[in-house]
């Protein structure tokens, strides 16, 4: 251990003496906004809250009315601690705390509504902050193998890796009204979506003027109670727009967390909409990447677990293709067997999952080092619409996979046609492309029908209980 705090130090001195080089030559840097002050917010919030659960837990039975009860008051606490550190430190603190914000599914009720703050009141970052986030990057990638020599079960350059990669690309407004505007010509076909126009005129690289549109959040229950938008066609029409833009067009819009999508009424047909903003993280996915994802989820969906396993296996899983599917469903591996549109998530199965989580973070981070790094921000973006579908009260509904199912179809077949030039087989791939949609169509029928059957069967078994009042 002594050995290992001996590195540490090595590895910290140097990260300080490079921020303190820059810090040095910078004079109208301030210092709260110093690499090294940053860090060490975040060292010390993560050790008060580390201290916090160490000892207020410590002499409590587990499991015990009071040790519960204990236990919310400390995430309680946590969460705030975390939350005033992400908005003191800013950028891409900011963007972890939204994530985590939007993780219903998976975090402590606590530190998601603390954390969803900063969905809609994130505090602004000046053009000179934005800079000075980038130009910490030495020192983070110092620090990261510090810790990675303290702790050489994680794995951490992966991340440090994307961010270097992706904040520049959010910080080019040009770019973002570009990807608006391809978003939007590329979905045309959906009436449901809306898409703020670019006032191109008006636009830098370091201002984007855009057309102003009202809303409530995506997540926000009340809103859409209040103005009479179903919540179930919002999260149908979530489904197909990111299907769409997954298996179909390899195009994804990135950060779909509560803040960015909206939801409103069409002030003139009154019809239900999607309003999407924040356009500077995409990711373009490749065709190979692409059409062996369509593999994976159509094999996950009809629960072909030979080929789950072959398809996880080609986008970099491994051995760890269990781990790997439950990450992507955010199912357990138990109702991945049994079929992920089988059943909808219980209770049980949400605290297995929220449990199980924190006993393989070093397997997760593992697999995040080892898949394609396209892979990352697609994890990210279904962590996002899990979140906001498990807001909602819709999570892992059968209609949903059978979306996703309509849009793997289209896509594979749509390739098929594209590398072949028999007129035969195109006749052919179109055919059996147009059989299959009927056999989901027929499904879907079949699952309605016994809908109606069970409301009908469940108000007669009420009708018998409780017979109306001659």
């Amino acid at each position: 251990m002594a050995r290992k705090a001996l590195k540490l130090a090595s590895w910290t001195s140097m990260a300080l003496a490079a921020s303190g080089i820059y810090f040095y030559s910078n004079k109208y840097l301030d210092p709260n906004d110093f690499g090294a002050v940053r860090v060490g917010r975040a060292v010390a919030t993560t050790a008060v809250i580390s201290y916090d659960y160490l000892t207020s837990l410590k002499s409590v039975p587990y499991g015990s009315e009071e040790y519960l009860q204990l236990r919310s008051k400390v995430h309680l606490r946590s969460a705030r601690r975390l939350c005033e550190l992400c908005c003191a430190n800013r950028g891409t603190f900011i963007k972890v705390g939204q994530h985590l914000g939007a993780l219903d599914y998976l975090l402590p009720e606590e530190y998601t509504s603390t954390l969803k703050v900063l969905h809609s009141q994130a505090p602004q970052s000046s053009m000179q902050e934005i800079r000075q986030v980038i130009r910490e990057d030495l020192g983070k990638e110092v620090l990261v193998l510090a810790v990675k020599q303290l702790f050489p079960e994680f794995e951490f350059m992966w991340l440090v890796d994307e961010a270097k990669k992706n904040l520049p690309l959010e910080l080019d407004f040009l770019n973002e009204g570009r990807n608006a505007e391809k978003v939007s010509q590329m979905l045309r076909h959906f009436d449901f979506l809306k898409v703020p126009r670019i006032h191109w005129d008006l636009s830098t690289e370091r201002v984007l003027l855009m057309e102003f549109v009202d809303g409530g959040q995506v997540n926000d229950r009340d809103y859409m109670e209040r103005n009479k938008i179903d919540v179930n066609e919002i999260s149908r029409h979530l489904g197909k727009m990111y299907s769409e833009m997954i298996f179909v067009n390899g195009f994804v819009h990135c950060d779909p967390h509560p803040g960015n999508v909206l939801v409103r009424k069409h002030p003139g047909t009154g019809k239900a909409e999607i309003v999407l903003l924040d356009h500077g993280l995409y990711q373009m996915l490749t065709e190979e990447f692409r059409l062996n994802y369509c593999h994976l989820w159509q094999s996950l969906i009809w629960t072909d677990m030979k080929r789950v396993k072959e398809y996880s296996q080609r986008l970099g899983a491994g051995d760890l293709y269990p781990l790997f599917a439950c990450m992507l469903t955010a199912r357990s591996w138990d109702s991945v067997n049994r079929g992920i549109s089988q059943a909808p998530v219980t209770a049980t199965e949400d605290l297995e999952i929220r449990n199980n989580a924190a006993n393989y973070l070093p397997q997760i981070s593992h697999l995040l080092n080892h898949v394609p790094r396209q892979m990352l921000l697609i994890l990210k973006t279904n962590d996002l619409l899990r979140g906001i579908e498990a807001a909602l009260g819709t999570r892992a509904s059968a209609s949903s996979f059978l979306n996703m199912s309509r849009c793997c179809i289209r896509a594979l077949a749509e390739h098929k046609k594209k590398n072949t030039c028999s007129f035969f087989r195109r006749t052919q791939i179109s055919f059996s492309e147009a059989f299959n949609l009927w056999q989901i169509n027929l499904h879907e029928l079949i699952l309605r029908v016994k809908g109606l059957k069970l409301a009908d069967r469940v108000l007669a078994l009420i009708c018998w209980l409780f017979p109306a009042p001659l």
